[in-house]
């Protein structure tokens, strides 16, 4: 649907010139749905999953709430994550982009708390933070709520996950009076059932989930091997790809150090991010995969949730997720905004059994593929090589070099092919050998032998339920009282 399609002059026309500037064509099935509940000042719930525009989904009428003539706090936005604090206050601020005198401020843990305080005194209409420090500062008095018009909670299962469960519940009741409370999740598990029966008021249950499992744009793939391989199989992916941006999701903290520190050994532009970081380590790291200058970030889920970067060409899951869910969230991470992306998983033993329920759960397919070998990665590499030898040739001045490749033929008595050659081998680095191909095979059932077989012949059976029992076959017990009776 277009933009201005969506119940012509709902939108504020200043809203409208900032997210066209931003690229939107269309609204997503959640923002579409969402917005015109919210804005006409009902509480909601959505679900739908990470990645579908949820960020505008609150965001937009949550900015057409705010009175510029009100001092004071009007929106409260809470968020799992720092990562997803910033990131949400900074779509924010993109829509307001023309609404002059709208102040948004993100709150979060591992900044200093008395920066946050002070920036407060101003004027701020909006507060994106985490429910941590939204509670340092209720403590402290620093956040007034006697004028907040909405509340959103964005995506509560993942605050659940994390324990903020007790924190949720104590800010929302504190809000002196009647509100606007909104609601998104990628999951609805009972606790959340919980949370919007006692504070959302006959809330709109909008659901998006079953439509938006599968992204058609994004082509899903796995492939089998061996553990020992996983990282020489993810290095071979980037090589052959080629993806500019690239995520690569592990499930824990150690896995993402170590295949950070393998990938750039072998060259490639990597970092790691993970909870145990410092935020200014955190900062560093996301603002260098936004402005690309880390081509492949390594992460765990959690810590990737603050991640919303459009151009992400592809998604490697190095380790299955133990949640379906996850799976979802992670390949949702490519494909975006009309544009095409990658997955790939890679496979050990018995996870395949973990691909077949994805399948199933996500009604997609995941195609099997073969690693890239030794050949396929030389092909790509020498082609891009090449490419690059006769971009220089067609656009520089070679003369100046041109002598010195004719004096090293008449030392070297060789050809100009061969000294080609010898550059491009140079360049291709040492020969790889071939991954071999992993598949799991389940284990067959012992058969019972003739010895336990019940129904072979009885000549062969040498033991039934009486004879186990006594240790001894019938035929022996039968000879013994044979004798005794003669």
């Amino acid at each position: 649907m277009e933009l201005l399609n969506l119940e012509e002059g709902i939108i504020d026309e200043r809203i409208v010139r900032a997210v066209k500037e931003m690229g939107f064509k269309q609204f997503s099935p959640i923002q579409e749905q969402s917005i015109p509940e919210i804005l006409q000042g009902k509480d909601v719930i959505g679900q739908a999953q990470t990645g579908t525009g949820k960020t505008a989904a609150f965001g937009i009428p949550l900015l057409q709430t705010i009175d510029l003539d009100l001092k004071g706090l009007q929106g409260l936005v809470l968020c799992p994550t720092r990562e997803l604090a910033i990131q949400a206050a900074e779509e924010i601020r993109k829509f307001a982009k023309y609404m002059s005198g709208i102040r948004v401020l993100p709150v979060y843990g591992g900044q200093e708390i008395y920066k946050q305080i002070n920036a407060l005194k101003g004027n701020v209409q909006i507060i994106v933070g985490t429910p941590g420090r939204v509670m340092d500062h209720m403590r402290r008095h620093t956040i007034k709520m006697d004028k907040l018009k909405m509340v959103v909670l964005d995506e509560a299962d993942e605050m659940l996950n994390m324990g903020f469960r007790e924190d949720m519940e104590e800010i929302l009741s504190k809000i002196p009076h009647e509100h606007q409370t909104v609601l998104f999740s990628a999951t609805m598990p009972r606790a959340i059932l919980d949370i919007t029966g006692q504070f959302q008021d006959h809330p709109i249950l909008i659901k998006t989930v079953k439509k938006e499992l599968t992204v058609q744009a994004i082509k899903q793939c796995y492939y089998q091997v061996r553990k020992e391989d996983k990282k020489e199989t993810t290095a071979r992916l980037l090589e052959f790809y080629a993806p500019k941006r690239t995520l690569v999701f592990c499930n824990t903290k150690r896995m993402v150090e170590e295949l950070a520190e393998d990938l750039k050994q072998r060259g490639f532009f990597a970092e790691g991010l993970h909870g145990d970081l410092t935020q200014s380590v955190r900062d560093r790291v996301m603002d260098s995969f936004k402005n690309g200058t880390t081509q492949v970030l390594i992460a765990t889920d959690v810590a990737a949730r603050g991640i919303d970067v459009d151009d992400v060409e592809a998604v490697i899951n190095y380790d299955v997720p133990q949640d379906i869910e996850y799976y979802v969230h992670r390949i949702g991470r490519t494909g975006r905004a009309g544009k095409s992306g990658r997955s790939f998983t890679l496979v050990v033993g018995k996870e395949i059994y973990k691909v077949r329920d994805i399948e199933r759960i996500c009604k997609s397919k995941m195609n099997a593929r073969t690693v890239p070998t030794a050949a396929d990665i030389e092909s790509v590499k020498s082609k891009k090589i090449l490419n690059d030898v006769v971009s220089v040739m067609n656009n520089a001045n070679l003369r100046d070099v041109s002598h010195i490749i004719e004096r090293k033929m008449e030392e070297e008595n060789c050809t100009a092919l061969e000294l080609a050659a010898g550059f491009l081998k140079l360049y291709l680095g040492e020969e790889k050998e071939d991954i071999p191909e992993e598949k799991y095979k389940a284990p067959k059932k012992k058969k019972l032998d003739k010895f336990y077989d019940r129904k072979s012949d009885k000549k062969n059976r040498k033991w039934d339920k009486k004879e186990s029992r006594f240790g001894y076959s019938n035929k022996k017990k039968k000879d013994k009282n044979r004798k005794k009776r003669t």
